[in-house]
C-alpha cells in the first residue's frame, strides 16, 4: 500500500502532463518556432519591468502566508527567515507538483529548527493552504459577478445566469467563514494536535493578503500579453485561477501542460504565439528562476546544520 501510495501523485502528474501536451499539439500545429520567437522578442521592455513588479508582490504575499499563519500559532520568528522559508517552500512546491507534500518538507526542516512541534508544522501548513484557497474562492467569485460571460470561455453551453448564482454562493461561504470567527467558534481537537478557529483579527488579514499573491501572479500574463488583443486584467485573472487551480489538481510538475493548454483554449482571440510568449514569461519569473534559487538556499541551509551538528558531536 504505501508503494502504491508513493507512486501514485507522480503518475497522475505524469499522465496530466502527457495528455495536456497531447492536445497542445493539436491546438498548436499551425504554429512555427519562428512565430514564437518573433512573439517573445516583441514583448517590451515596459512590460517585462511590471512582470517582474508582479512576480515581486506576488512572493511577498505568500511570505505573508506563513507569517500570517505563525502569529495564528502564537510564534515570533524573524521575517527574513519567514521570507526565505516561505520563498524556498513556494519556488520548489510550485515547480515539483503535489505542492502540499512538497511544502510541507521543506516547512517541517526549517520551523522545527525554530522550535515548532510537528503538529504545529502540520497546521501551519494547512492554514497557508486554506489561505491560497480562500483567495482563490474570492477572486473567483469576484470575477463570475464582474464578467459572468467568462464562464463561455471554458463551457459554452453554461448559462451565464450560472455565473452569478456561484459567486454569490461562494461569498456567502466565505461570509461563514468570517461568521465563525466572530462569534469565535470552539476549538477542534485531535489526539495529535488542536485546529484553532483562527481570530477575526487573523481572518481579516487573510481577505487581503490571499488575493495579492493571485493578482500578482496573474498580472505577470496581463503585462506580457500583447496590448492589441488583451482582453483586460479581470479576464486574464479568471482564466489564470482557472489554469493555476487546474495545474495544481493535476499534480503535474510546474503545471506544464495544463496552463498553456486552458491559456490558448480560453483565448481564442489571441495569437497562440504571443499566449505562449507570455506564459514563457511567467514560467521564467514565477517558476524557473525562483527554483534555481530555492536550490541554492536549501543547500546553503542543510550545509549550515551539517556543520552544527558536527560541531555539537565535537571532533
Amino acid at each position: 500500500m504505501r508503494r502504491v501510495q508513493k507512486y501514485f501523485w507522480p503518475v497522475v502528474g505524469l499522465a496530466a502532463i502527457l495528455l495536456s501536451v497531447n492536445a497542445l499539439y493539436h491546438e498548436l500545429r499551425g504554429l512555427s518556432l519562428e512565430e514564437f520567437i518573433a512573439s517573445f522578442q516583441a514583448i517590451t521592455m515596459r512590460s517585462w519591468l511590471l512582470a517582474i513588479g508582479s512576480t515581486l508582490i506576488a512572493y511577498a504575499a505568500l511570505a505573508a502566508y506563513d507569517r500570517l499563519a505563525l502569529d495564528h500559532l502564537g510564534h515570533r520568528i524573524s521575517l527574513w527567515f519567514i521570507t526565505v522559508c516561505s520563498f524556498t517552500t513556494y519556488a520548489l512546491s510550485h515547480n515539483l507538483g503535489a505542492s502540499v507534500f512538497s511544502g510541507a518538507v521543506v516547512r517541517y526542516r526549517a520551523y522545527r529548527s525554530k522550535g515548532l512541534t510537528p503538529g504545529e508544522v502540520g497546521v501551519l501548513v494547512a492554514f497557508c493552504s486554506f489561505t491560497f484557497a480562500l483567495g482563490t474562492l474570492m477572486l473567483s467569485a469576484i470575477v463570475l459577478l464582474m464578467r459572468p460571460n467568462i464562464i463561455e470561455r471554458f463551457a459554452e453551453f453554461l448559462p451565464v445566469e450560472m455565473s452569478l448564482t456561484t459567486g454569490i454562493l461562494i461569498l456567502a461561504l466565505i461570509g461563514l467563514y468570517v461568521l465563525g470567527s466572530l462569534i469565535g467558534l470552539r476549538p477542534l481537537r485531535t489526539r495529535w494536535f488542536q485546529l484553532q478557529y483562527p481570530r477575526p483579527s487573523i481572518v481579516a488579514r487573510q481577505l487581503i493578503i490571499a488575493p495579492v499573491e493571485l493578482l500578482g501572479a496573474a498580472g505577470i500574463i496581463y503585462f506580457a500579453l500583447p496590448e492589441a488583443a488583451n482582453p483586460g486584467y479581470v479576464v486574464v485573472l479568471g482564466i489564470f485561477l482557472a489554469s493555476f487551480s487546474a495545474a495544481l489538481l493535476s499534480h503535474a510538475p510546474g503545471g506544464l501542460g495544463v496552463l498553456e493548454l486552458v491559456f490558448i483554449a480560453a483565448l481564442p482571440e489571441v495569437d497562440p504565439a504571443d499566449v505562449l510568449a507570455a506564459l514563457a514569461i511567467f514560467r521564467l519569473l514565477y517558476l524557473l528562476i525562483p527554483f534555481v534559487m530555492a536550490l541554492v538556499v536549501i543547500f546553503v541551509f542543510e550545509h549550515s546544520r551539517f556543520l552544527e551538528r558536527r560541531n555539537e558531536i565535537g571532533p
